[in-house]
């Protein structure tokens, strides 16, 4: 429904930010190929990718919000290339699993996180339950605030890709992944 865009296919205002992804990962992944059809879209995502990475949040941490809002939302294509990502930021094989199985982590600190991050999109960030064990857990309200960054990174990536239908990667596909049954 949507074509993939390549640096060439792309409008003149996505060439440019095809053309850093393409140095950045050595190609040009799909999610970001699509979201050049409106530039204004790849640079609100890259700008807020951008911006995440730079909060307080350990890289680990990052993946731990990115897996954990991307399962929520059955992202396929999103909960594949975080599982990619994660490893390379070298998160636990088993927390990785656990985020991807929608299953509590062992790390009582980044089970917090899973849970706050979680809370937030599940209740429309009414999450006020989880929030005294957010900060229990040694996380600052500041890093409330950048976990609400991550979500939002993520929901227009997640959203972007049910619409889309977007192909996964080859790069990403010995991390594909399905939603468990409910």
């Amino acid at each position: 429904m949507f074509p993939i865009h390549t640096i060439d296919s792309a409008s003149v205002g996505s060439q440019p930010m095809l053309s850093g992804a393409k140095s950045a990962f050595g190609f040009v992944p799909n999610l970001l190929g699509m979201l050049a059809e409106a530039p204004a879209a790849l640079e609100s995502y890259l700008a807020v990718s951008s911006a995440f990475q730079k909060s307080s949040l350990t890289p680990a941490e990052q993946q731990v919000v990115l897996l954990a809002v991307s399962v929520m939302n059955e992202c396929r294509y999103c909960v594949a290339a975080h599982t990619m990502i994660a490893v390379g930021a070298k998160v636990p094989g088993e927390v990785v699993e656990a985020l991807r199985s929608r299953g509590p982590i062992a790390d009582p600190k980044l089970e917090a996180l899973r849970r706050f991050t979680e809370a937030v999109v599940q209740e429309r960030g009414w999450a006020e339950q989880e929030l005294p064990g957010f900060l229990a857990a040694g996380y600052t309200r500041a890093q409330v605030l950048e976990v609400l960054v991550g979500i939002t990174q993520k929901t227009l990536s997640n959203y972007a890709n049910h619409l889309a239908e977007t192909p996964l990667d080859a790069a990403f596909a010995t991390s594909a992944w399905v939603p468990a049954e409910v």
